[in-house]
């Protein structure tokens, strides 16, 4: 059986026998977006979905979109749309480019860079009135932002078995708050082939994002052919066993590999950009070079022999920093890469760059001579050549018309004006980069990390061996500190969540881990702060789009029941409230101690607990969705202390 991606079940949803003109009156219709947009006016009235669409457009640029949003329904529910010449056609989807001044009474607090004037690249309007449907914005990528606005409206008004659907009428007008939207995906760690990047590119589309970051080498594989150095897929991208759970000691024997073609590169982002996804590409460096060293031994500097490393972690041994020949090796492999990707940045990596082996080795410090790097009160030498690595390759990357991205080391030994900083670890590094006037992408990982576990460890999937971000700890992340001054709160351009893939050996566990904390991000990227509200999308919106996830062959954390409380209560009697988290889905509970499970109560009703003085009851529950999926069990204990 062919397993369907969401954002083309959604399609399917959203499109089956399509658009009509007026209908009647049937009850409240759903409304659930994600990510929220900054305004909205729902109406009295609904407009009726059936066969018949027309899809019409002002500007012959906008037949591609056209033809695109006309295959992809063609593709999934055999229907071919007709297309329209003009807007008087009836019962059409008409899409039009407009002028950005139609957009000038959206909110202004989007935080762009200083670069940037008026948000409206991606600005857009869905009108959805009685005979038509309109989609206006100012360029190509707005218009594609309203139709997947149209399609969660539409999934979100399914009627199970029914010829048609009935959508309400509304005005919704729309701009991202952040100008980068980023997912960044490991494909280094744990190899993932391109049908499942594109899946990951569909997902991100659908929500809105707009990059997909693809870290793509490391010292556990190098995933990208480089035409001048054949060897590095041939021999880098191959370890020779994977260690079994946290460094354990313990391997599985079995060789591990994988690598992009420059062919499927360009198929991969050829299709991200019909999505208006940008694909950023990443070569860590000086230091997570392992799977390059033990394909070309003389770049380290002892020379080996290396091998691609089987364990995770950090390794001591990185590209050697005096040895004219290892900076070849990088401007040659940044010089494909750039001229494979089209992105304005390409991001070197920086971090986690031990110094021990260039403390000991006679070009590294031959080097620090030559250049006259000395160490202070603040770095050593040894850490200023790194910010003289990093800064080379920056000059290199600038020399052919792009910029760098580097995670917040490169801060270190001083930076160059036009870097871009993302900031991984405290976002204290992040508030020192925009005050010295970089451009600065959060990706905290107190926060926005998704390899970290989701809910109670024991239950969880094995994860990294530290970390707690649920889907509510990422929502409630606010990217722009309020430490920084008014002045500097621009150079805070945008948020990007790593999926780092360590313990990610399968695809089926990197969606587990996505969502629904793609979701989270997805609103804490585009939607300003005061149309944000964290029970809202939790039990109101969210359920609505796990429901979609839930009929299709997508692997996601199905949540905890709404209610139950992680914490222990003290008291004597309390009244348990629950909700479902997935829409049609159901919750079973019980008092015995146990994982809870089908066989128990079924949650219909708010119940009273009562617990006798001096004693507890402990409260399990689980979420069972409509496709049988199941959520971990949830504990409360309820604790009633004796009187003094």
């Amino acid at each position: 059986m062919k397993r369907i991606t969401l954002a083309w079940a959604l399609t399917l949803c959203s499109f089956i026998t399509f658009i009509a003109c007026s209908s009647p009156d049937v009850g409240e219709r759903s409304v659930s977006i994600i990510p929220a947009p900054a305004q909205m006016t729902v109406g009295e009235g609904t407009f009726t979905i059936h066969p018949g669409i027309e899809i019409g457009y002002a500007d012959e640029s906008l037949k591609g979109m056209g033809e695109l949003l006309s295959n992809e329904i063609e593709k999934l529910s055999g229907i071919k749309l007709a297309s329209a010449s003009d807007k008087e056609s009836n019962c059409i989807i008409f899409l039009e480019l407009t002028d950005p001044k139609e957009f000038a009474d959206l909110p202004k607090a989007y935080g762009l860079s200083p670069k940037d004037s008026v948000p409206v690249d991606e600005s857009y309007s869905l009108s959805i009135q009685k005979r038509n449907i309109y989609i206006k914005a100012t360029t190509l990528e707005g218009i594609y932002r309203g139709i997947t606005t149209l399609k969660q409206i539409v999934g979100g008004n399914l009627q199970p078995g029914g010829e048609k659907i009935y959508l309400p009428l509304l005005e919704v007008k729309d701009a991202p708050r952040f100008a980068w939207r980023g997912l960044s995906f490991d494909v280094s760690r744990c190899f993932f082939d391109p049908e499942e990047v594109k899946q990951v590119i569909d997902m991100v589309a659908l929500y809105k994002m707009n990059v997909l970051h693809m870290h793509l080498s490391d010292n556990q594989g190098w995933r990208i052919e480089i035409k001048k150095y054949p060897e590095l897929t041939q021999i880098g991208s191959k370890r020779k066993e994977t260690v079994i759970g946290h460094n354990s000691g313990t391997y599985d024997g079995k060789e591990y590999g994988g690598f992009y073609t420059q062919d499927q590169i360009r198929d991969v982002i050829n299709y991200a950009a019909e999505r208006h996804i940008t694909i950023i590409p990443e070569i860590d460096m000086p230091g997570h070079q392992l799977a390059a060293l033990a394909t070309y031994p003389e770049l380290g500097c002892t020379g080996g022999p290396y091998d691609v490393w089987g364990q995770w972690g950090v390794a001591d041994d990185v590209i050697c920093a005096g040895n004219e020949k290892s900076t070849q090796f990088l401007e040659d492999v940044l010089s494909e890469v750039i001229d494979l990707f089209p992105s304005e940045y390409i991001h070197v990596g920086g971090d986690e760059c031990p110094k021990v082996r260039w403390e000991k080795c006679p070009k590294c410090q031959a080097r620090i001579k030559a250049e006259g790097i000395k160490g202070d009160k603040k770095h050593s030498a040894e850490e200023y050549l790194q910010s003289y690595v990093i800064s080379r390759m920056e000059k290199f990357v600038e020399s052919k018309g792009r910029h760098i991205i580097g995670w917040d080391e490169i801060l270190e030994g001083g930076l160059a004006p036009r870097a871009t900083v993302m900031n991984w670890r405290d976002t204290s590094e992040g508030i020192k980069a925009a005050r010295q006037h970089h451009d600065v992408i959060m990706a905290p990982n107190a926060f926005l990390y998704f390899d970290y576990i989701q809910g109670d460890r024991a239950q969880e999937p094995l994860a990294i061996g530290w970390g707690y971000n649920p889907t509510e700890r990422v929502y409630v992340y606010e990217p722009v500190p309020e430490q920084l001054a008014p002045e500097h709160r621009p150079y805070i351009i945008g948020v990007e969540a790593p999926l780092w893939t360590e313990h990610i050996d399968t695809y089926r566990k990197a969606e587990y881990m996505l969502f629904p904390r793609l979701m989270a991000l997805s609103e804490i990227a585009w939607s300003v702060p005061e149309v944000k509200d964290l029970k809202n999308f939790k039990e109101e919106r969210l359920p609505v789009h796990l429901a979609w996830l839930d009929t299709t062959g997508i692997i996601y954390r199905v949540p905890e029941p709404i209610g139950m409380e992680r914490d222990t209560l003290y008291g004597a009697e309390f009244t348990v409230s629950l909700k479902v988290p997935v829409e049609g889905g159901k919750i079973y509970y019980n008092f015995e101690g146990q994982p809870a499970r089908e066989t128990d109560y079924l949650y219909e009703k708010p119940f009273r607990i009562i617990v006798p003085e001096g004693q507890k009851r402990e409260l399990k529950a689980i979420t069972v969705a409509p496709s049988g999926k199941r959520s971990i069990t949830a504990t409360t204990i309820f604790i009633h202390q004796k009187s003094k």
